[in-house]
């Protein structure tokens, strides 16, 4: 357990620091778009539109247990592959757990959004914007592209960067890979439309189980960043409004650190907003914070995240250091 523990605290610390290296996936796919491509085409073969409900939820579900379980093999077989050799095998392991983690690029692509906004105002904060989030970028105005930027840091603070630690950290690289499989078939076919209310229902719910435990994680975290760089009364607000207004989002576990957020920056999160041309209607997480988000609200969320990923990985460390002496 200790080494695990340790070989994540060095993962994170090298993903903080060197993140996706573009150059080298321009060469080689990604392994979540190999995994994505597993999950494709499992979506032309069991998926189509002549099927019954019964039957695609039915296939949905068969399809996404032998996906977990391949990937969960596959995570076995490279572990038991590296074991052996000794500090080459390590490195190679805290290497891959890495390219699971998303702390780098996710600040570089928020840190984009308020860069956008800076340098080529609405034009260039829409173009930033579109590249995280899914609603229509047309629709927004600056506040609305900074709520956005905000959301999606928070958010994918908890599923990009927690939850794939927290299954590291239990399971290993068999966790770690049958985790982001899953939170890649969610993102691909866990909608609530025509296609995928069926097929992707397992996927979706399997992903709301496995990030039960990380959302709640992560406002601590967030609230242990907001401490740094606010100081004690805006951690302690962060936490209130999480606990008051996670069950606002019409998901089950990124209202906890958008709340959080919400609530250490003092703004309003959520509400109202437009995603493929529908209004999805819900209510305003720290309502009572200022409606305006700016600019300066990313940059300052953007401290915050950076603080957040630093206590993580403290807190992993210590772990490590518990666990050895134990």
């Amino acid at each position: 357990m200790s080494e695990t523990l340790l070989l994540l605290f060095l993962a994170l610390l090298l993903d903080r620091l060197v993140g996706d290296p573009d150059r080298l996936w321009r060469r080689v796919p990604h392994p979540v778009v190999l995994f994505g491509r597993a999950i494709g085409l499992m979506d032309k073969l069991f998926n189509g539109k002549r099927l019954s409900a019964d039957t695609k939820r039915f296939n949905g579900a068969a399809g996404i247990a032998v996906l977990l379980a391949a990937s969960a093999f596959l995570g076995f077989f490279v572990h038991r592959l590296l074991a052996p050799l000794g500090i080459v095998g390590a490195l190679v392991e805290i290497a891959v757990v890495a390219v699971f983690l998303a702390q780098k690029s996710l600040y570089d692509h928020v840190r984009a959004v308020s860069s956008g906004l800076k340098r080529g105002g609405l034009a260039g904060g829409r173009q930033a914007v579109s590249m995280i989030v899914g609603r229509d970028p047309a629709t927004l105005d600056e506040p609305a592209i900074c709520r956005a930027g905000i959301e999606s840091l928070a958010e994918n603070f908890s599923d990009g960067v927690v939850a794939p630690a927290l299954w590291y950290a239990l399971f290993g690289l068999p966790g770690l890979f049958a985790y982001k499989m899953l939170n890649t078939a969610d993102s691909m076919i866990g909608h609530k439309n025509a296609k995928y209310l069926d097929f992707g229902w397992a996927s979706a719910r399997l992903d709301d189980l496995a990030n039960w435990p990380a959302a709640r994680l992560s406002t601590l975290f967030l609230a242990a960043g907001t401490w740094v760089v606010k100081g004690r009364a805006a951690a302690r607000h962060a936490i209130g409004t999480a606990l008051r207004d996670a069950g606002l989002h019409r998901s089950p576990n990124s209202g906890w650190p958008e709340a959080a957020m919400a609530g250490a920056l003092g703004i309003g999160l959520a509400g109202p907003r437009i995603y493929g041309g529908t209004r999805v209607d819900e209510p305003m997480m720290n309502a009572s914070g200022r409606t305006v988000a700016t600019v300066a609200d990313i940059d300052l969320s953007l401290r915050i995240f950076s603080a957040a990923c630093a206590a993580l990985a403290a807190a992993v460390l210590l772990a490590a250091l518990l666990a050895a002496l134990l």
